[in-house]
């Protein structure tokens, strides 16, 4: 009787876990930001970078797949290193921040390759054009927050894509069409 009643609470509970509900988790926006590099007319790889983040991730645990994400950050809030360079980034040459003050990412699919990792379909809306693209990410890591005392997750992702799909190839190819994108973020579940 013993036996059965333990296999009956752990049935239960195998059962309960497989229909967990996604947790929604909020971004961290001073820990999570994505860096981006092009090729310099062949001389140089150069990089900038976005920052403060708004968005979550409803995240499904017991079945990866079924995870979403949407995130967006302002265009203004782009870093190059050099202000001349950041100025001209934010004009209607590139991504017109004036007319598009947001760029975002929204999920649309989610395939699982590996025990932490995934690939990640989703509309990214840069510059007012919306694309279809395909993040290859990594969950870093899922554990309490040393310093929060509370759940914490981190994912890194990596993508390319062209300016030009954006209507932002100036100078292309002598600065590269292609840009390699790297996202960092962290995300505890929201309150």
């Amino acid at each position: 009787m013993k036996n059965l009643l333990l296999s009956t609470a752990v049935l239960i509970g195998a059962a309960a876990a497989a229909n967990a509900e996604p947790v929604k988790y909020v971004l961290d926006p001073s820990h999570s930001q994505i860096v981006f590099s092009y090729e310099h007319l062949g001389y140089s790889t150069t990089t900038g970078m976005f920052s403060g983040f708004d968005g979550e991730i409803m995240f499904d645990e017991a079945d990866p797949a079924a995870s979403s994400v949407s995130v967006s950050f302002p265009t203004d809030s782009l870093y190059t290193g050099w202000a001349e360079r950041t100025a001209h980034f934010l004009t209607g040459d590139f991504f017109g921040a004036e007319e598009n003050p947001t760029i975002s990412f929204v999920s649309t699919g989610i395939e699982v390759t590996g025990e932490d990792e995934g690939k990640i379909t989703g509309d990214l809306t840069i510059n007012g054009i919306t694309k279809s693209v395909v993040i290859d990410a990594e969950l870093t890591q899922k554990a309490d927050h040393p310093m929060e005392n509370k759940p914490w997750v981190g994912f890194d992702g990596e993508l390319t894509v062209l300016r030009s799909d954006f209507d932002m190839g100036q100078f292309a190819p002598y600065v590269s069409d292609e840009v390699e994108i790297e996202i960092s973020i962290e995300a505890t579940p929201a309150e």
